[in-house]
């Protein structure tokens, strides 16, 4: 049988067995052997709880705390029960009283006492106090875990099921220091009851001896306080045991490894203490009176350790001497190497002011990791694999702000005051603070300090910090500037990956058919209006198909997006509704005969007035549904929807155009909001 199956059944079965020990008289043998395995479950406990590398390793301590406990006092009620009937307890108690009794009952008295005073005010008392103060600290920091968790999730350094997982360890954290606290009140109870338990033992004892067994009293005392004693040191070492793991378990910090191994490296990091330390106890050897061999050998080994102990490398020292050895031989600045590399324009760029470097750095901020999880968000998002964000500081920045930059151009620039987080929200004003907006929706806040985002929070703002106002910005500023980023080797590097799954595909489509220039366009078209190209097999038969017949970009776009139908429809789907709005049919029709070719692709032939009255009305149409929290699209015949989508962005306007070929691919249930008829109207 499995020690899972064994598990299972014995824990229940056990703590039945404690409740009837309570009850029913053991026989010396069976009490013999339960004090034998209390002993060894303790000492089993405190070594585990030594080596484990976290608390939460061993999270079922509080339970296992509360069972052993009860295990110790049914012994302790068992062992009473018998001393008090038969005037003997087993030989594991009378060995224990005789050898530490040794004939003197002063002495046991005071032995016991010693540890029963150790345990209950110095080990004890130590853990509750320390119990009770974790539990304190972690119930308080849950909030702000969990918002760093939250914001670690939306600037995509984890994803759902990592998130999933360190909340459940934030919750599990907070429940064993909660349970803790609660465990060594048992602990601080079990000492408590020891001693009542011991006095009871040496009184009744001495009261059955003397009344009921005729013993002398003299002989009274001897024989029931040793086995009292006995009985009493029997239950506290194993809850000595107990309580210094107890104070182990909640004094763990953050470390790496168990304590063995962490007591020894951070004792040995310091060669200079172990010298004076070793020094100091050999000039020990000189007070008068004072035994010179002891002091001479513990001097001696630890002047030893020392001198075997390497001497610690300062930290900006070793990575220092870490980067030259990694780093090649540099050219010299005015070499044509040197300047190749100065004249290179990165094709993302994030500039910080100088004030602002901080977040950068390894050991106070996050940003760079940030930025690297930001990459591969990207590439699940749009298919694009972002470029490497060059990040530097610029000292031609103000204070506190940076800028965001596409092949060496400004793209977004933003603030972001050191010290400080940004509170979205009303009701403000009695923060101190001054005056922000959030960069990507243009939301009003303040930059308080980082403080007081606990304030904030109470006054029912939204609190971001700075990393995380750098990497929506960036990630928006990537996804409006996608077709820029993709460049012809990413082209050639995202058909190489799709040839290693289709290459029938690939090698159809390139370079028989279309050019990596031609498909980069098409590629690049797609995400300029906001359609992944995540799914490159699909596009590439589409655009295979297309190519056949004409390789005319407009066409090889609209076969690309009818390909990609269903996503992209799916985009603004809400509840399984499409909302629609459609131009009237002799309109369309006035439009379609309107196109004309042109080496930039087909435009509508159609005169001012026209082209204003319908991205008016289009416009007017949309921003009514949109505030009533619905998100439409205009269709069109796909021969008029990259017209009419170039004619609503001349004008400033950001309505959504699909054709008919996409829309019906969806299944979601159409609904028409509205219908473009001032135009024809206005002509007519």
């Amino acid at each position: 049988m499995k020690i899972q199956n064994i598990g299972k059944f014995a824990v229940p079965i056990g703590v039945v067995g404690i409740i009837i020990m309570m009850v029913v008289p053991l026989p010396t043998f069976l009490l013999d052997l339960f004090i034998a395995m209390n002993i060894t479950a303790a000492l089993l406990v405190l070594l585990i709880s030594m080596f484990v590398q976290k608390p939460l390793d061993f999270a079922v301590f509080p339970a296992l705390l509360l069972v052993m406990t009860l295990f110790r006092l049914a012994l302790n009620i068992s062992a009473t029960r018998l001393v008090l009937r038969d005037g003997d307890a087993g030989k594991v108690i009378h060995a224990f009283g005789s050898f530490v009794v040794g004939g003197n009952l002063v002495i046991g008295l005071v032995i016991f006492s010693i540890l029963v005073i150790v345990q209950m005010i110095v080990v004890t008392k130590g853990a509750e106090r320390v119990a009770e103060v974790g539990a304190r600290f972690t119930l308080d920091a849950m909030p702000g875990k969990q918002m760093a968790i939250d914001a670690d999730l939306n600037a995509g350094l984890i994803d759902d099921a990592q998130a999933k997982v360190r909340r459940a360890e934030v919750a599990a954290e907070a429940d064993f220091y909660g349970a803790m606290d609660g465990g060594s009140k048992f602990v601080k109870g079990d000492a408590i009851a020891a001693i009542i338990i011991t006095i009871i033992n040496l009184v009744g004892g001495f009261a059955v001896g003397v009344m009921q067994a005729g013993m002398a009293p003299a002989d009274a005392m001897n024989h029931y306080s040793m086995l009292s004693i006995g009985d009493g040191l029997v239950s506290q070492i194993p809850a000595l045991l107990l309580s210094v793991a107890t104070g182990l378990i909640v004094t763990r910090s953050a470390t790496s490894g168990d304590m063995g191994q962490t007591v020894t490296t951070q004792l040995s990091q310091n060669k200079l203490a172990l010298r004076i330390g070793g020094g100091a106890a050999i000039a020990l050897c000189i007070i008068p009176g004072l035994p010179k061999l002891p002091f001479l050998l513990v001097g001696g080994a630890v002047l030893a350790i020392a001198h075997r102990v390497k001497e610690p490398v300062p930290e900006d020292q070793a990575q220092a001497a870490k980067v030259a050895a990694e780093a090649p031989d540099m050219p010299a600045p005015d070499s044509p190497e040197s300047l190749l590399g100065e004249m290179r324009i990165d094709p993302l760029e994030l500039a910080l002011a100088p004030d602002l470097v901080d977040l950068v750095d390894p050991g106070s901020g996050d940003l760079l990791d940030r930025v690297r999880a930001l990459r591969r968000k990207m590439a699940m998002e749009l298919g694009v694999i972002m470029p490497p964000v060059r990040t530097r500081d610029d000292l031609d920045l103000p204070l506190s702000s940076y800028a965001i930059r596409i092949s060496g151009v400004d793209a977004g620039s933003g603030q972001a005051p050191p010290g400080t987080v940004l509170a979205i929200g009303e009701g403000l004003h009695a923060l101190p603070g001054r005056a922000g907006v959030e960069p990507v929706f243009g939301l009003a806040g303040k930059w308080v300090p980082a403080e007081m985002h606990y304030q904030a929070e109470i006054s029912g703002a939204t609190v971001v910090d700075r990393a995380s106002v750098i990497i929506t910005h960036l990630a928006e500023i990537v996804r409006t500037n996608a077709s820029r980023l993709l460049g012809r080797e990413d082209v050639r590097a995202l058909s190489e990956m799709v040839k290693r799954t289709h290459p029938v595909v690939v090698e159809e489509l390139t370079p028989s058919l279309l050019s990596l220039g031609q498909i980069q366009k098409v590629l690049q078209a797609l995400l300029d209006e906001g359609v992944p190209i995540r799914d490159l097999v699909r596009i590439f038969e589409s655009l295979s198909l297309r190519a056949k017949m004409s390789v005319d970009h407009d066409g090889l776009v609209e076969a690309a997006r009818s390909a990609l139908g269903p996503a992209i429809a799916a985009q603004y789907t809400t509840a399984g509704r499409l909302t629609v709005i459609t131009l009237d049919p002799m309109l369309e029709q006035s439009l379609l005969e309107s196109l004309r070719p042109s080496d930039t692709g087909a435009f509508m032939a159609i005169d001012g007035m026209r082209a204003e009255a319908i991205v008016s009305e289009a416009s007017r149409i949309s921003e009514a549904a949109e505030q009533q929290g619905m998100n439409p699209v205009l269709a069109c015949s796909p021969q008029l929807r990259l017209p009419l989508m170039r004619l609503l962005r001349a004008g400033s306007r950001r309505v959504q155009v699909l054709s008919y070929s996409e829309i019906s691919g969806s299944t979601a249930q159409i609904e028409t909001i509205g219908v473009v008829n001032g135009a024809y109207a206005g002509a007519a």
